[in-house]
């Protein structure tokens, strides 16, 4: 398998031109159901397994299961920040950096998932409580200056789940 397709196994995340109530509501159910989907592709696997990368150069799945709990909380405080402030600024974090700290390196995969499946919930209760107008309001990036509308980040949160979903089981397929 060629680098990028390793990178990027369901293809780079591209919004649809509209996005719909339903789209936002779909996304919503993806997230709901991706630590229930993390768990079940995560059992079993051996502490030799967890260690290994996904691919050349990249990260454990260990690494990659912490790097997502660490993104989800992330995202769900700046929807809270969103949701109270007048387009905020967020505050962005070096992923690499988090990723190589010794909890990500060595700790318990289940702590995360725990960790996923408490966000979710949570999140996914103020997701479903947001009406269309609060899904327009948006956040400032601080290293791309970008504005991020709510309504995006849905599926960008969306597809990150399964993005990393999918580097863990091209792993465990390529292992078969």
């Amino acid at each position: 398998m060629e680098l990028e397709q390793l990178k990027y196994p369901i293809g780079k995340f591209v919004p649809p031109d509209v996005i719909t109530p339903q789209t936002i509501q779909s996304w919503i159910t993806e997230i709901e159901q991706m630590p229930s989907t993390l768990r079940r592709i995560l059992d079993g696997l051996t502490e030799k397994t967890l260690d290994t990368p996904y691919r050349p150069e990249g990260w454990t799945v260990r690494q990659v299961v912490h790097h997502l709990a660490d993104s989800h909380i992330n995202s769900y405080i700046r929807f809270r920040w969103t949701l109270t402030e007048n387009t905020p600024v967020i505050k962005a974090y070096n992923q690499v950096d988090w990723a190589n700290l010794p909890d990500a390196l060595h700790g318990d995969v289940n702590l995360s998932v725990r960790l996923l499946e408490a966000v979710h919930a949570r999140w996914v209760t103020l997701m479903r409580s947001m009406s269309s107008q609060d899904f327009e309001k948006s956040y400032i990036h601080p290293e791309s200056k970008s504005e991020f509308k709510l309504s995006r980040v849905v599926g960008l949160y969306a597809w990150h789940g399964n993005h990393h979903m999918a580097h863990i089981l091209n792993l465990l397929n390529s292992r078969l």
